[in-house]
């Protein structure tokens, strides 16, 4: 039996269908592409993907706060009480300087010839207070008892005398003015050996107690005195009060000075500290004994230990301010001194340090 062509072609058998080709794959018959090709693809893969998260890391990473501070040290500032021209100034400024050594020398000729009179004076006093001391002569002594035995001889004349008179005078051979006279030179000699007596005592005893005591108390004013003089003579030459090293000169030879005023600044290098500025809402997180390191950029960012041990009672004054109208508010700032736990010679006043403070 004879089929259609339509027939014949439905049940032909079904042809093969085959994959069409992908555009990733090398097409039929192409060389395949080696693994090493690969490696520059997955490398960058990688970069890009390190990139991705340090970036993320760092973005929500918190910032460390960085607090600078200085160094800083104990600085005199070596004044004189008198006034003068400047004789000497034997030290230079940067020059390092033991302590009691000599800064400046001030001439003062007034001074100086205060010093000279109140010296006499002294020598015045110890001479009265060793007269006192001494007491009377005694060549004083024995005038004071020739004139005793002088009025007393004068006392026994004088009651001879009135005697002779007074019997005279009851008998009427004298008038009564005669006898009245001559009562009256016995109670004058009788006055003179009492004076005469008293002088002799004096002459004994010598000086009295309060006497002494004034002549002593003399002594001690001339002493006083020398010693307020020289005090100021001593202020004439002015010495460093520790070992440290010259600042400045505020003088030069021939100037004249007044009391109180600067003559040469000295910093002392064995009493360094670094000084921090620390907003309060970050204090509250330190206290005294704390230690941390710095960093000093003057001397290659080297790391120095520190040890807090001073905290300012009260906040001094406002270092940041609120950059919103609402929602902050002024911030003030607490000293802090940090000093080394470990001395770090080339450390110097005036350097900077920082401190990076994590929040």
């Amino acid at each position: 039996m004879n089929m259609t062509s339509t027939e014949a072609r439905t049940e032909a058998a079904p042809a093969r269908t085959e994959p069409m080709p992908s555009a990733l794959e090398p097409p039929p018959g192409a060389p395949k592409q080696p693994a090493s090709n690969r490696i520059p693809s997955i490398i960058v893969a990688v970069v890009i993907a390190a990139v991705a998260t340090l970036s993320i890391y760092y973005l929500v990473r918190g910032q460390p706060l960085l607090v600078q501070g200085e160094v800083d040290a104990t600085r005199f500032d070596i004044a004189a009480r008198v006034d003068g021209r400047v004789g000497e100034v034997p030290v230079a400024r940067g020059q390092n300087v033991e302590a009691n050594t000599v800064l400046v020398r001030i001439d003062n000729p007034e001074t100086i010839a205060k010093h000279e009179q109140a010296l006499a004076a002294k020598v015045v006093a110890d001479a009265q207070l060793a007269n006192t001391n001494v007491g009377t002569r005694p060549e004083v002594i024995a005038a004071r008892k020739a004139a005793l035995e002088r009025a007393q001889a004068a006392v026994v004349l004088a009651q001879k005398t009135y005697e002779r008179v007074r019997q005279l005078a009851e008998q009427g051979n004298a008038p009564q003015a005669r006898l009245d006279q001559v009562t009256d030179n016995l109670h004058g000699a009788e006055r003179a050996v009492d004076q005469a007596q008293s002088a002799y005592d004096q002459a004994v005893n010598g000086y009295t107690r309060e006497e002494r005591e004034i002549a002593a108390a003399n002594v001690g004013k001339a002493l006083a005195d020398v010693k307020a003089v020289q005090s100021i003579i001593d202020q004439m030459v002015v010495y460093a009060p520790v070992a440290s090293q010259v600042y400045q000169r505020n003088v030069e030879p021939g100037e004249y000075v007044s009391p109180g005023v600067p003559l040469v600044t000295v910093v002392d290098l064995n009493d360094l500290w670094i000084h921090f500025d620390l907003r309060e809402d970050l204090v509250k997180t330190i206290k005294v004994g704390d230690r941390f390191d710095v960093r000093i950029p003057a001397l290659g960012d080297r790391r120095l230990a520190v040890e807090v041990k001073l905290i300012a009672t009260k906040g001094e004054y406002a270092s940041w301010r609120a950059t919103r109208a609402t929602g902050d508010f002024d911030l003030r700032t607490f000293s802090i001194r940090a000093y080394p736990v470990d001395k770090m010679p080339e450390l110097r006043p005036g350097m900077s340090a920082y401190l990076d403070w994590r929040r």
